[in-house]
């Protein structure tokens, strides 16, 4: 074990040689750079924007701008950069991960990367676990950033939407993985410019990183929304679709042409592609029945929508054919095997339809609205770096997954802790009564110690355990941020007794009180151990620091669920054979060996869950990288017109198109287009994450054919995308056909996304005044009401005695 040590400490020296290099320079600036005064050492960052600016790159001015922030750290917060944070400092800005034990300072590591990459204005990421770290991080090492002449900004949960704009806008801005995911998922559903709040993906430090893109990556996140309950309105809307009846031609006109009068109907279907489109006739038929002036009004375009699927689920959805009836649930038949597939739903409301139509339960469910891995949230970044006491365990995961590769760095003084052999019992109650006696004795002494635990439950009961000897101690759990901070950092006091789950006080440094050097400094006492050997070496790390004394063990019993899945039973058979009593226990390298083997097989048993999470979430990646260009193009303003020549085409209506082309304002149309297409995408996607949620959870059936599930997932994937694909571009044409401009509008008419409203089948818009003013967060403008405009079957104000549709209104 300490050749294999030896040589990998070797290889990473060699590889560590030319940052030294850099080091020497850094260093042999530190003179002239100590010299400046402050307004002189501030001045040092536009200077360096210039040089950028002038051709010079990063890596250029990189042993300047080190020595200005060492300097100013050194004024500002009394900290001054050690070589070996330096080391770190470089690593990071090469998007590389800095393996630093616990206590040298990455906080402080970070903020020479940062300093450096800010410089460009492309906006810096330091991504924590939690609100505390990132509100405390932001305050603390935000002072040397506005020295230096820095804006910095902190991203936490229930932040107003202007305080959140602003502080992505900042040189540096700290958060948590979760709110920096969370809002580009919702500026991924921004109707408006103004609406988004983040900017570009150019750099990110993570620290704790193997906490973020490891443990916090096994699965995605989801941003979804409950679906409005509509129970009554399909069946009511269900009576308005049995009274319409299909017929041949569209226009009474038509139909007459063809001496068909009987073949004019209330709407046309086509069995083959499934489609449905309501004539004139069946649209006054249905509001009159629903009691509603406009069916396309905006207030009322669910119902528009409702019919259409309730005549689908009437007329071209059948009983025992498309779906049976079982248990009081619709349950889809596959057309191609025949084969019921239980848990899958028709989308867009068709599934509703077929169960009012059936009189069974109407389920409402929530709706994903958008979602994303962690892995390929970060993988979006042009550099990412990251930070840790714990990465080598996970290093070939780190490089498979996230191309990131781990560099050791070596610590600023000697590691001087003492890792103690595992000791193991026959039983839990046998080893809680050890781990009492260890902590009564250490105690006794004055000797501060952190105990371990897995889980609050081991915490609570070993509490109440030493509430009977009478031994004060603390408990944490991690949901108490700002008060564990607070114990953690005094855990290392004369005394202390510290009870913690695992990952509880990770960035706090425990400071060794008076008089514990002497009596060993800080135990580490593990209770039993992880599932991960990286999360025994964290709780491991948190003694000897900077060179202090420390030392730790750690309790195990043949009744934990690690040694009782993983080879206990053969242990336990020797302690049999040997004849050894219960309250023995067996301390060995062997058996420490062993059970890091187990820990290796649970490790790579984890590993492949978040892979294979990262492998169906690259199938819908590709995908959301698609519409969400689409949506960015379109929110920028950009023009689409290739685009919905692409959709006429496909549609064959290129010609009915130019007559509305005739019709519109080029400028008016072109933001008409973008504004319609937005909507139909939006619509669209959220069916397709639906549908897809669907089909991840069968796929797993495939197996049982002998087929790969995620080879399936993909193929099945591709169709169910290239259908969403048809189907906005059939509803974006069928929409724009319908399109009607009720008066003149400005050209810029993105931030009227609502105010869209449909009369007489055919889609309006009107607007209120310009905004003016600052952003605003995401708000639905009231919509203008059907009663402001004349009504299709209205008179025609000039006096014709025609009804508006076929006079005036017709020329619209």
């Amino acid at each position: 074990m300490n050749l294999v040590a030896a040589i990998r400490g070797y290889f990473n020296a060699k590889k560590l040689s030319p940052y030294w290099e850099k080091v020497r320079a850094i260093n042999a600036l530190e003179p002239q750079i100590s010299a400046l005064s402050d307004a002189e050492l501030r001045a040092k960052t536009e200077y360096f924007k210039q040089q950028l600016q002038s051709g010079h790159t990063l890596d250029d001015i990189l042993p300047e701008a080190f020595a200005v922030v060492r300097e100013a750290g050194q004024r500002v917060l009394n900290m001054r950069h050690f070589d070996v944070q330096l080391l770190g400092g470089m690593v990071l800005h090469e998007g590389r991960i800095a393996e630093m034990k616990t206590g040298e300072g990455k906080t402080l590591v970070a903020t020479l990367p940062v300093y450096l990459n800010a410089l460009l204005g492309q906006g810096v990421q330091v991504v924590t676990v939690n609100d505390y770290l990132a509100q405390r991080d932001a305050a603390w090492m935000g002072q040397l950033y506005t020295f230096l002449g820095l804006t910095v900004g902190v991203i936490v949960a229930n932040l107003d939407f202007a305080a959140r704009q602003a502080a992505y806008n900042a040189d540096i801005t700290y958060g948590t993985n979760n709110e920096f995911a969370f809002d580009y998922l919702r500026d991924n559903m921004a109707t408006d410019q103004e609406q988004l709040v983040q900017r570009g993906k150019y750099y990110a430090i993570v620290d704790e990183v193997d906490s973020i893109l490891i443990d916090e990556a096994r699965t995605p996140l989801i941003i979804s929304g409950q679906v409005e309950d509509s129970t009554d309105k399909y069946r009511r809307v269900l009576q308005a679709a049995r009274l319409l009846q299909p017929g041949k031609y569209q226009t009474k006109e038509k139909a007459e042409e063809e001496k068909q009068p009987g073949g004019y109907q209330d709407f046309t279907l086509e069995e083959k592609s499934k489609h449905i489109a309501l004539t004139e006739q069946g649209i006054q038929k249905a509001e009159k029945f629903l009691g509603i002036d406009s069916i396309f009004d905006i207030q009322e375009m669910d119902s528009a929508h409702m019919l259409i699927q309730c005549l689908k689920a009437v007329h071209l959805f059948k009983r025992d054919v498309d779906y049976i009836v079982k248990d009081d649930e619709v349950v889809i038949v596959d057309e191609f095997t025949g084969r019921l597939m239980t848990g899958r739903r028709y989308s867009d409301g068709l599934h509703q339809a077929i169960e009012a139509k059936e009189n069974v339960r109407i389920q409402n469910e929530s709706q994903t609205l958008a979602s994303i891995t962690f892995q390929n949230f970060f993988r979006m970044y042009q550099k990412l770096g990251g930070m840790t006491g714990t990465a080598k365990t996970e290093e070939m995961e780190f490089a498979r997954i996230y191309n990131l590769a781990v560099l050791e760095i070596p610590t600023n003084q000697p590691v001087l802790r003492k890792d103690a052999a595992d000791v193991i019992y026959k039983s839990k109650y046998e080893k809680y009564k050890a781990i009492v006696q260890d902590i009564k004795e250490r105690h006794a002494l004055g000797q501060p110690l952190l105990v371990g635990t897995i889980s609050i439950e081991v915490s609570e009961h070993l509490s109440a355990l030493l509430r009977k000897e009478n031994i004060p101690h603390n408990v944490l759990n991690a949901k108490q941020h700002a008060r564990e901070a607070e114990i953690i950092k005094n855990a290392g006091q004369r005394g202390a007794v510290t009870i913690a789950t695992n990952m509880a006080g990770r960035g706090t440094d425990i400071v060794l009180g008076e008089g514990v050097t002497a009596l060993g400094g800080l135990h580490v006492l593990g209770t039993e151990r992880h599932e991960s050997r990286r999360i025994d070496n964290q709780l491991r790390g948190r003694c000897g620091r900077q060179g202090d004394p420390g030392s730790s063990r750690f309790y195990i019993s043949l009744e934990d669920d690690l040694m009782r899945i993983f080879g206990g039973q053969r242990i336990s058979s020797m302690m049999e054979r040997l004849g050894l009593p219960a309250d023995t226990p067996i301390e060995h390298g062997i058996i420490t060996s062993s059970i890091e083997r187990a820990q290796k097989k649970v490790e790579q048993y984890h590993f492949s869950i978040r892979k294979q999470v990262l492998q169906y979430d690259d199938v819908v990646n590709r995908q959301r990288e698609t519409i969400y260009a689409l949506r960015h193009k379109l929110l920028m303003g950009k023009d689409v017109t290739e685009k919905i020549q692409e959709f006429l085409v496909k549609t064959n209506c290129l010609d009915k198109y130019k007559e509305k082309e005739a019709q519109i304002p080029p400028d008016i149309l072109r933001n008409i287009e973008r504004l319609v297409l937005l909507r139909e995408i939006d619509r669209k996607w959220i069916d397709h994450l639906h549908n897809l949620d669907v089909l991840r959870e069968g796929i797993g059936l495939r197996a049982y054919g002998q087929l790969d599930p995620l080879t399936e997932y993909k193929i099945e994937g591709f169709k169910l995308f290239q259908t969403m694909l048809g189907q906005i571009a059939e509803d974006t044409v069928e929409t724009l056909l319908r399109v009607q401009v009720v008066h003149d509008l400005p050209p810029n008419i993105a931030e009227n996304y609502h105010n869209m409203h449909y009369s007489g089948g055919e889609l309006t818009l009107g607007l209120q005044s310009p905004m003016q003013g600052q952003a605003r967060p995401p708000a639905k403008p009231e919509p203008r009401h059907a009663a402001e405009k004349i009504g299709r079957n209205d008179p025609c104000p000039c006096g014709s005695g025609k009804k508006y549709k076929n006079c005036h209104g017709a020329a619209r």
